[in-house]
């Protein structure tokens, strides 16, 4: 019986742990999705990523560097946003919301170019995360201000 609460307790440490990686694989993938959009995964939209996941989302760089590793071997196999937003809705408050579509911006601005469908894919995405169109450009307008001035 002691092996048994032994057990119990520690997968639930494990499921805890495993939690926490889900959520910056959550994000590390859908910061590729966004980036692959157009086509292309530039080594400038990686590092804006990795940068972005360790500076404003606090993450440790080895989990962000095996998060984008995984993310980006799984790129091809594309999920739906819903498959992000759902656990995203969940998980981050607005605030931390219109922080991801800002990041998700800067993602896709970091090659200098916004391809139709990134812009299409941030309007839905903004949408999924009940983020107002509003707020979105803003979030637009302080992502482009940003990478104008690197």
């Amino acid at each position: 019986m002691l092996q048994s609460l032994r057990n119990i307790f520690s997968n639930n440490i494990y499921q805890s742990s495993e939690n926490d990686h889900k959520d910056i694989d959550i994000l590390a993938g859908l910061m590729i999705e966004a980036a692959n959009t157009d086509g292309n995964v530039s080594q400038d939209e990686i590092n804006q990523i990795s940068f972005s996941l360790i500076n404003v989302f606090k993450e440790h760089p080895k989990e962000v560097e095996l998060a984008l590793s995984r993310a980006l071997g799984d790129k091809d196999n594309s999920h739906s946003l819903h498959f992000y937003t759902s656990k995203l809705n969940k998980s981050l408050s607005h605030e931390k919301k219109i922080l991801l579509i800002e990041v998700l911006w800067e993602v896709i601005l970091s090659d200098n170019e916004i391809h139709d469908f990134e812009s299409n894919l941030l309007r839905r995405l903004a949408g999924l995360l009940y983020i107002s169109d509003i707020e979105c450009g803003n979030a637009k307008k302080r992502a482009n201000d940003r990478v104008n001035k690197l």
